[in-house]
């Protein structure tokens, strides 16, 4: 009988509508970002081992892919509830631990590899929360409904607030958001919305500051973005004026690969993560800084795609959301590179360094063509 229900799952799996356009460029995109790393390390020895690390973690993420492929998406749903509390154990103990022994941090070391919890909670955000508006579609005109969503979605979020790393609990909150909207949210909520948050924010971010929460440096990124000096020589500041001149000379083609002036010479700092995208502009040019987006893009609406084919809305919300954390954190890295916003730590999807935020993103889209590979019922 049990072989019987496992042939049964297997055969519902149409393998022909695995969407190897969205894998293809995903490879594409990551094939880029090694090589960019491995020029942007520009002789520096503390970061040799980079692209070999991003290699590892990618071929890691791609078993991922077609693990998380080939199991039911619905399998999430009835593990929804250990989901969610294992990710605010986790990301509490981190907390605990952290605090008691090096005042803060957000990764596990295990061995000679680091895994930031904060990162793959994004992947349960979209999870919990495509989970419980599916189930509960038909209530969203019932405040009290939004109101539990909203509590679940803090539940994970203030631990990594209180990392502190508030660019991931902003990807945290911008998920849950943009998932009960498409999932039905009323209009009339919209400026209710907008009003409390503007009223909360007015009054909690100085309570944060105060209680150093939001701390020190994360108040003059915004400072500096706000005010910059145009004679700073140090810090976040003078980083994005190295991006500036760097996408600035990159001109319609680029100085060519490992060929970037504030690249090679290191004068910008972080260039193999979050200013990964002014590397690459300043040895591609316009035209290859084009391309990457495209594709990121491309890729973007390859998952929306499968939202549109999904046969429930529990598959459709996971595809929106995957789609939502490629978009949001593809538009801060470029807005921040381009000194569109202030600083923030978010990587460029696929093409920076970072192995969680990688693997990440990689079981995401592993989720999407779950969804994808179950859009038709099984056919007799």
């Amino acid at each position: 009988m049990e072989t019987s229900k496992k042939q049964s799952t297997i055969s519902q799996i149409a393998w022909h509508h695995f969407d190897f356009w969205l894998l293809g460029a995903v490879v594409v995109l990551i094939i880029f970002g090694v090589t960019m790393i491995r020029s942007t390390i520009a002789g520096n020895i503390e970061v040799a081992t980079h692209p070999t690390r991003q290699l590892i973690f990618a071929s890691i993420g791609f078993i991922l892919i077609f693990g998380v492929a080939f199991l039911d998406y619905h399998l999430w749903s009835s593990i929804n509830r250990g989901l969610y509390w294992g990710s605010v154990i986790v990301l509490a103990l981190l907390n605990v631990v952290a605090q008691a022994l090096f005042g803060s941090a957000r990764w596990f070391q295990v061995g000679l590899i680091f895994i930031q919890p904060s990162e793959l909670a994004k992947i349960v955000m979209v999870l919990i929360m495509a989970d419980f508006f599916a189930r509960n579609q038909n209530k969203l005109g019932d405040i009290r409904t939004i109101i539990r969503s909203f509590l679940m979605a803090i539940g994970i979020t203030i631990w990594v607030i209180l990392q502190p790393n508030l660019s991931t609990s902003i990807v945290l909150m911008v998920l849950w958001l943009s998932m009960l909207f498409i999932a039905g949210l009323r209009y009339k909520y919209i400026l209710i919305f907008v009003i409390v948050g503007l009223v909360v924010l007015s009054i909690s971010i100085p309570i944060l500051i105060k209680v150093e929460v939001i701390k020190e440096y994360q108040v003059d990124r915004v400072t500096s973005f706000l005010f910059p000096d145009p004679e700073a020589r140090y810090g976040d500041e003078f980083n994005i004026e190295q991006a500036l001149i760097s996408i600035g000379s990159g001109g319609w083609f680029g100085q060519g690969y490992g060929h970037g002036s504030q690249v090679q010479n290191r004068f910008l700092k972080v260039r193999w993560s979050d200013f990964i995208f002014s590397a690459t502009a300043q040895e591609f040019g316009f035209v290859g800084t084009v391309l990457v987006i495209l594709l990121i893009l491309f890729v973007v609406y390859r998952c929306l795609r499968v939202a549109f084919l999904a046969k429930d809305t529990y598959g459709a919300l996971i595809a929106f959301g995957v789609a939502v954390l490629i978009a949001f954190q593809a538009m801060v890295n470029i807005g921040v590179n381009l000194r569109l916003m202030p600083a923030t730590g978010l990587t460029l999807p696929f093409v920076s360094y970072g192995g969680s935020s990688l693997v990440t993103i990689l079981i995401g889209i592993g989720l999407v063509q779950s969804v994808v590979l179950r859009y038709k019922s099984l056919e007799f």
